[in-house]
């Protein structure tokens, strides 16, 4: 291949990258363009699904004013600490509240700094700041991490490991988990990773954490996920320690493997909560 073809070739892609470096002067742009994509407006509360919650309003560990939702459930049973996604808020997981008032389970939901009514602007290190905060506000009400479970999905993921390396709970259930954000931009965008890759702060290595975990643990992973690649979650769940478990929910994909995996997906959760059926407070 000849010099003249290779640049024609990159030069899309060299002047996206300029395009992109520009603006990304202050820390964290890139970020804010390619991994955190909050919304400001609640459009629901639990109680549109007929549950009822407390409004919570709680500082993280650096101190950041944070909003959150706690949703009691039956006593004796664990409380779920609920790390969302990279998209939206909270008011976007109602579905996922039902299924888990409908397990008996308590719920602490909480927005990152700059998602909902939480205020400030997200980043990783900001992210897990926010989770510690919960965990402070949750044990300031009498909850240890011996009776919580902290469950995250996709980006909550990477929280939620984070927060079971520094406080190991009684179980962790990852959703859609990915490797690592340097990986996944080597999958979604190899070239663009290559020019711009070194400029993201963001890393969220959880290949490199989860096998600190001792608490039990469930993945559950969507079969024809377009997003983050069914094998990131298996090899994950391959370096994982036992006890482990891997729920693949046939047909789903990465935003709809509530609704598409239906019944599949809450027997994993069932048969997970079986390790915890003699929790009590």
């Amino acid at each position: 291949m000849s010099r003249r073809t290779v640049i024609r070739q990159l030069a899309p892609a060299l002047l996206l990258a300029a395009g992109l470096f520009a603006p990304a002067t202050t820390e964290g742009a890139l970020e804010q363009r390619y991994i955190y994509f909050p919304d400001r407006q609640l459009v629901a509360t639990p109680a549109a699904v007929d549950l009822v919650f407390e409004e919570v309003r709680f500082a993280a560990a650096d101190g950041t004013a944070l909003h959150g939702w706690y949703l009691p459930g039956e006593a004796g049973r664990p409380l779920v600490v609920f790390c969302h996604g990279n998209a939206g808020n909270i008011s976007h997981r109602l579905e996922s509240l039902h299924l888990l008032h409908g397990l008996d389970l308590s719920v602490f939901i909480f927005d990152y700094r700059g998602y909902g009514h939480s205020e400030g602007t997200p980043s990783e290190e900001g992210t897990y700041a926010d989770a510690r905060g919960a965990l402070a506000w949750l044990q300031q009400r009498g909850w240890t991490p011996s009776r919580l479970l902290y469950f995250g999905e996709s980006l909550g993921a990477a929280v939620a490991l984070q927060l079971a390396v520094e406080q190991p709970p009684a179980g962790l259930v990852l959703e859609a988990p990915f490797t690592s954000i340097a990986a996944m931009g080597r999958h979604h965008y190899p070239l663009l990773n290559l020019l711009l890759g070194w400029v993201l702060n963001a890393r969220y290595d959880n290949l490199a954490k989860i096998g600190r975990i001792h608490s039990p643990l469930l993945i559950i992973q969507g079969e024809v996920d377009s997003i983050v690649p069914p094998a990131m979650a298996r090899r994950l769940f391959d370096r994982a320690n036992e006890p482990k478990t891997f729920a693949l929910i046939p047909g789903a994909d990465h935003n709809d493997l509530l609704f598409t995996g239906g019944r599949a997906y809450q027997e994993a959760w069932r048969e997970f909560l079986q390790h915890f059926s003699s929790a009590r407070p």
